[in-house]
């Protein structure tokens, strides 16, 4: 699930930022000022615990720029949600909102500081039965660009093993629809999967606990 676009300034600072933010202790006011917002839905530290949020906490630096680049050009979906707490806490947003109210430089910060974060793995059921049918899956027609069962940050391709099912779900219902565009290596992968084989492979990412 490699990007589709890619800003260069973004890309070409990404070393040099991780090494001026150093440890994910070293937060600035306006670093967190701007994770904050992105904490009042994503959960603390990236770890949402929301089903219908992801958590982003332990995703590559490279690949949340990535998206952030997608909803600015807003070549990704971007549904309003409610914000799940803070001061704004009811009120409407989307992350093509969000993207575009930061600069470059606060994506790179927010990136590089979420990169250095572990990734929390959701607590939800999940069959067996069909996890295992999953696994056939995602060594058959994933593997190559989601390593490690999906739990790799360093494919830049996110963490789909223990992310939320529910929102999973939903970012391959919007595949099908062609609501979130593909490249065209995973849409010859991904257009070979049946409705059973997409189920599965959910309940396989959801068994990462």
């Amino acid at each position: 699930m490699k990007s589709y676009t890619r800003l260069l300034p973004f890309k070409v600072c990404i070393s040099v930022c991780t090494l001026a933010l150093g440890l994910a202790g070293t937060v600035t006011a306006g670093l967190q000022e701007n994770l904050d917002t992105c904490y009042h839905c994503h959960g603390k530290d990236g770890a949402s615990t929301e089903s219908d949020i992801p958590t982003i906490g332990g995703y590559s630096a490279t690949y949340i720029i990535d998206s952030m680049t997608a909803y600015r050009n807003k070549e990704r979906p971007c549904e309003e949600t409610e914000i799940r707490s803070g001061p704004h806490k009811g009120d409407k947003k989307d992350m093509c909102a969000v993207a575009k109210d930061l600069s470059e430089a606060d994506v790179e910060e927010i990136a590089n500081h979420l990169a250095s974060l572990p990734f929390v793995r959701a607590k939800q059921p999940f069959d067996a039965d069909k996890a295992q049918l999953g696994k056939v899956v995602q060594n058959r027609e994933c593997k190559k660009c989601h390593e490690d069962g999906g739990s790799s940050p360093d494919d830049d391709a996110g963490i789909l093993a223990g992310q939320h099912m529910k929102y999973i779900e939903k970012q391959m219902e919007d595949y099908s629809a062609g609501k979130r565009p593909m490249t065209d290596k995973m849409k010859v992968k991904y257009e070979k999967l049946s409705k059973e084989d997409l189920e599965n492979i959910v309940h396989y990412y959801g068994s990462f606990q």
